[in-house]
């Protein structure tokens, strides 16, 4: 169905664009921001261009879903859609911090198929397919086992007085990287309370899925992709053990917040 060595190849190419435009290794970028405190720069701009050309050009037959490009009714037609955040933390590659990641999934009726994550400002590829498990640097992956929420591994830069129970780590900018961080065991639990997009999330909750761990919205719900509109509220990513538990712990702030905010436009 697919050239899986020209996709990898792709996905290469696109981080080395966004590498050359990255302040953190000594360039500028022009950025901008959108109207809704969501940044965006040139690199975001070139590097989906790219990926829209080379992987349309790569499965003719697939939809198109992208944070930088208009969205088209017809890809609801198509059982085959690439979905696709040509940098996931924007805010990072635009301060020449390294919490950003090139995200390419392909959704194959409404879940992902192939996920990849090209992260290369931290030497890091991930790579998942449904069924075969995940990698990173061709190294096979295995999700946090954890079964006690107190003590919990979270990314986080600071915690909410309820969350004091966790022990922060390392936050990258992007969410698809603190996803991916529990599918590799550098973190037990990764939670958001907010709205957010496929795009985000498509790669990376398959990735870790395929290491082993729970992935859900933030309410315990299945995640699901190409749907009419490509928003989701909270997202859960957590080892097995925690599932229930984090469910319990976020779930009535998330409820509260969810009856109050807005979705994103």
């Amino acid at each position: 169905m697919i050239d899986y060595s020209r996709l990898d190849a792709i996905v290469r190419e696109a981080g080395l664009i966004a590498m050359s435009s990255w302040p953190g290794a000594g360039h500028s970028v022009r950025s901008w921001d959108k109207g809704t405190n969501d940044p965006v720069c040139e690199a975001d701009i070139a590097v989906d261009d790219f990926l829209q050309r080379e992987l349309s050009a790569l499965l003719p037959s697939a939809g198109w879903l992208s944070e930088e490009t208009a969205d088209q009714a017809e890809r609801l037609d198509d059982r085959l859609v690439w979905v696709v955040d040509p940098i996931d933390g924007t805010r990072d590659f635009i301060r020449g911090r390294a919490g950003w990641a090139v995200s390419v999934a392909l959704v194959s009726s409404g879940r992902p198929l192939i996920a990849l994550l090209e992260a290369p400002a931290r030497s890091e590829r991930w790579l998942a397919t449904a069924g075969q498990g995940a990698t990173l640097n061709g190294e096979r992956l295995a999700a946090s086992r954890r079964k006690v929420l107190e003590g919990a591994r979270i990314p986080a830069a600071d915690l909410a007085q309820a969350d004091k129970l966790f022990d922060s780590v390392d936050q990258p900018n992007g969410i698809a990287l603190r996803a991916a961080m529990v599918a590799a065991d550098r973190a037990d639990l990764v939670a958001t309370m907010r709205w957010g997009y496929e795009w985000d999330i498509a790669a990376a909750t398959l990735i870790a899925r395929e290491a082993g761990a729970a992935v859900s919205d933030i309410f315990g719900q299945p995640l699901g992709y190409n749907k009419r509109d490509p928003r989701c509220f909270g997202l859960l990513v957590c080892a097995p053990g925690l599932q229930q538990a984090a469910i319990e712990h976020f779930g009535p702030r998330a409820r509260e917040r969810l009856g109050t905010a807005r979705g994103p436009k």
